[in-house]
């Protein structure tokens, strides 16, 4: 996408309306506070919960151990205006209009925060049992599934799908994982690095199949491809996610191949005044080179900053802040905390720290002699320690780099 032609405008914005009232959206609102925007600020979510976190989702809220996680924020006393259970139906950008299930919400800036939507299974909609995980009530609706005990299948072993199995076989249920792909992780991590993990369902008492595709679901069962009939009480589908930006079509914002928003580096559209942010968008990222898609939370956190400070500078004609950060996330499963930075598509050149038999290893992708990703598991100092060498740039000894006992940051050139 080339350069955007959006100029600062001759006075500053005096209504920001926000589109999604999850993690994007909800620090959007924020930060505008934070960077000392007076105008008014709406923000606007489908769902009627008060706006949520939803990583506990999976873990706490899943088995019992916490009610919700809203967010402790006091809106009114900053200022921000909520509208809930208002779903966004389409964009105006001629008329700076938002189209809404209560009518239409003018705007001076607009900021698409509507994250992204779980990808159903063909055939599953409608039987009974079927579940997905994504929002505070698909939770509330698996708690007591959880509560019984039930046989689950997981359908996908990616990150959700290991996070859903660790909760599920915590709260005593027998959990078979099915997965298309001949390992977990297939679209997130090269072969050699997601094999260990293939091992850690069976440490866990779950089982893994892979190579296996389901014919279809019926209630009481899943049936896969090579005919096995496999028993569930429950079905939890957790194959991936897209941008919830069906919302869009007809608008002239430009959409990318999986359906993103196509942002700049300062997080601005095609449409005049308005900004994408989190799981909705893509942004250029100078430092990898090519254009990320990220999924996670880390991204709804950091990039919200970046367009609340180009929303308020705009009008004195400051320079707009560039987003690029080292991308991040963590997941906690079969008892393992597994963090992840950068992106490792462009190395050429994969170092293991420690043995990945055990309970604490470290994978380092470089690019010549500079460090790009890392994948940690049970070693939350190299994964700290190796994102700062990331922003930083530094060059590495591959020699001292490949020793678990040296701290990164004293592994450099």
């Amino acid at each position: 996408m080339s350069e955007q032609t959006q100029e600062p405008g001759p006075s500053a914005p005096r209504r920001v309306v926000v589109a999604g009232a999850g993690m994007a959206g909800v620090q959007t609102a924020v930060a505008l506070r934070e960077q000392g925007f007076t105008g008014t600020v709406t923000l606007i979510g489908a769902e009627p919960h008060q706006p949520y976190d939803r990583p506990p989702l999976s873990k706490a809220v899943l088995l019992g151990k916490a009610e919700g996680s809203a967010f402790d924020l006091d809106f009114e006393a900053l200022g921000i205006e909520l509208r809930l259970g208002c779903e966004v139906l389409g964009l105006r950008p001629g008329d700076h209009e938002l189209d809404t299930e209560d009518g239409p919400v003018p705007y001076d800036v607009l900021v698409v925060a509507t994250g992204a939507e779980p990808i159903r299974l063909p055939g599953a909609e409608g039987v009974p049992g079927v579940h997905l995980l994504r929002t505070l009530d698909d939770a509330e609706r698996l708690r007591p599934v959880l509560a019984r005990k039930h046989d689950i299948v997981v359908v996908g072993a990616g990150w959700i799908g290991a996070e859903f199995a660790t909760a599920a076989r915590e709260a005593g249920c027998a959990v078979t994982v099915v997965e298309a792909a001949e390992r977990p992780l297939a679209g997130a991590l090269p072969a050699e690095v997601a094999a260990p993990m293939a091992g850690w369902y069976a440490d866990a008492g779950a089982v893994l199949r892979t190579h296996a595709r389901v014919e279809r679901v019926e209630p009481g069962a899943v049936l896969l491809d090579d005919g096995t009939r496999l028993p569930a009480g429950a079905v939890v589908v957790g194959i991936g996610a897209r941008p919830a930006t069906a919302w869009l079509a007809g608008s002239g914002v430009e959409l990318g191949a999986q359906g993103e928003i196509v942002s700049d580096q300062h997080l601005r559209t095609s449409a005049p005044d308005v900004y994408a942010v989190g799981d909705c968008a893509s942004f250029p990222s100078g430092r990898y080179g090519e254009r990320l898609l990220v999924h996670h939370w880390d991204n709804a956190l950091q990039g919200p900053r970046t367009v609340a400070l180009n929303i308020v500078g705009r009008a004195s004609g400051e320079t707009p802040a560039v987003y690029d950060p080292v991308p991040y996330f963590w997941s906690e499963q079969f008892g393992r905390f597994v963090q992840y930075a950068g992106h490792h598509a462009g190395a050429d050149t994969a170092l293991w720290r420690g043995d990945p038999a055990g309970p604490a290893w470290t994978v380092c992708w470089l690019r010549g002699d500079r460090l790009v990703a890392l994948l940690a598991v049970g070693r939350p100092r190299d994964l700290a320690q190796g994102r700062r060498l990331i922003e930083s740039g530094a060059a590495m000894n591959p020699v001292l780099l490949a020793d678990p006992a040296r701290p990164l940051k004293a592994a450099t050139a």
